[in-house]
């Protein structure tokens, strides 16, 4: 077996499992947001009086943080009524950050565990060695009734990457890679596993970038071995209770991908599908209003200090604004201690609260009609930021602070 099939296997009670089977699986960590849980709890309330396990849900305010209208507002007074009915103390309803980014964190990640959410990106935990995917309300309801759901056993493509990144090409170009080979539907329901030394040798910010966006062509979740730097990372959580899943030598994989990345030059998605992809020079000179450097994709710690270095000494162009969204309050913090922050704010930087900001086109940064848009974050659908007459590229952090410089899509280099 492969490592989805192993951890779902022992989630559900089995020796072993494959592809196409229907199983039942205990779940280890359920999640929803404060835009996913007021429908989560109004079929919860229909099915059951109390939560399976208290201890194992965690809700977290992120997408309309503070509340910026009415209707916010009263979604985030549902679920806090909910928090205290139940007994749920893992609440994080003071700007704590994104949920993608604040359950690694605040240490509810382990490998090896079954995490489920109310969130299309929560295969990010993959990163951990997890299986973690998305559900639908009504499939997190039963989650919170009872502790299970069923699943379909995934198809399972291996993913072999290989090579040294060059100077400003990061995890963001190789993922938007990955889906330009793949397509936007080519890995439905399907487990993307990772593997190679690009993968080993990679930070813990680069990986999460990584399985945050397999859900981009389709795919149920996405996992990597954990690696010297995710173990550390544990271990200042205090979290060793954990065991590694690692694959059988002739575990089976539907597909085998290898991707050399010597040469690979920084890659952005072109509006209004994410595997539209293109090297950035054979895009480079078109106009943008607005950049966007933040989300549950490049929002961390390592994505600000990218940005800044290409900042350093420069102004955003005056006709641009570039919206700062740390992904969390505790890389809000380390961002403000080491100086970053004030790099950015000299660069006439926007620097907004942690959390999803204008991603989903609900909060701050909302676009209008013929705005242009480079970005760090996931998605670059048909009015994802606001107006549908709107247009979203997508980066990674060094490519968006050029751009920012230049008023126009620039390579990093160019700076």
């Amino acid at each position: 077996m492969n490592i989805t099939e192993k951890i779902l296997a022992k989630a559900s009670g089995n020796d072993e499992v494959s592809p196409g089977d229907t199983i039942d699986t205990h779940i280890d960590v359920a999640m929803s947001h404060d835009g996913t849980s007021p429908p989560t709890i109004k079929v919860f309330e229909k099915i059951a009086d109390e939560v399976w396990n208290p201890e194992k849900i965690v809700l977290v305010f992120d997408h309309n943080v503070p509340a910026n209208t009415i209707g916010s507002a009263d979604f985030q007074q549902v679920v806090r009524n909910f928090a205290k009915k139940q007994n749920i103390k893992n609440i994080y309803t003071q700007g704590e950050g994104i949920c993608h980014q604040v359950l690694p964190e605040k240490g509810h990640v382990k490998p090896s565990t079954v995490m489920v959410g109310a969130d299309s990106h929560t295969c990010t935990y993959g990163a951990f060695g997890a299986f973690a995917t998305g559900l639908g309300a009504t499939d997190l309801a039963m989650v919170y009734a009872t502790g299970k759901t069923w699943f379909n056993v995934p198809e399972s493509f291996k993913i072999n990457v290989n090579g040294n990144l060059l100077e400003h090409v990061h995890s963001k170009d190789l993922i938007l890679r990955i889906i330009k080979e793949i397509g936007s539907y080519g890995a439905t329901y399907k487990s993307l596993e990772f593997h190679g030394n690009t993968i080993d040798d990679m930070s813990v910010d680069a990986r999460l970038t990584m399985t945050n966006m397999v859900i981009e062509c389709g795919a149920k979740n996405g996992i990597m071995i954990p690696n010297k730097a995710t173990e550390k990372y544990l271990a200042n959580r205090g979290i060793t209770d954990y065991a590694i899943t690692t694959p059988d030598k002739d575990a089976e994989y539907e597909k085998i991908y290898d991707f050399d990345v010597n040469d690979l030059q920084p890659q952005v998605a072109c509006p209004h599908n994410v595997d539209n992809v293109e090297d950035v020079d054979k895009i480079e000179g078109t106009a943008i209003n607005q950049a966007v450097l933040g989300s549950c994709t490049n929002g961390r710690y390592e994505d600000l200090v990218q940005a800044a270095d290409i900042l350093k000494g420069h102004k955003v162009h005056p006709d641009i604004q570039l919206l700062v969204f740390p992904a969390s309050k505790a890389i809000y913090q380390k961002a403000i201690s080491e100086g970053i922050i004030q790099t950015l704010l000299d660069s006439n930087a926007i620097i907004c609260n942690p959390g999803c900001g204008p991603c989903l086109g609900a909060h701050m940064g909302v676009m209008t009609d013929d705005m242009t848009c480079i970005s760090t974050t996931n998605r670059n659908f048909l009015g994802r930021m606001g107006s549908a007459k709107s247009y979203v590229y997508l980066s990674n952090p060094e490519v968006v602070a050029a751009s920012a410089i230049k008023g126009e899509i620039t390579n990093p280099s160019n700076i």
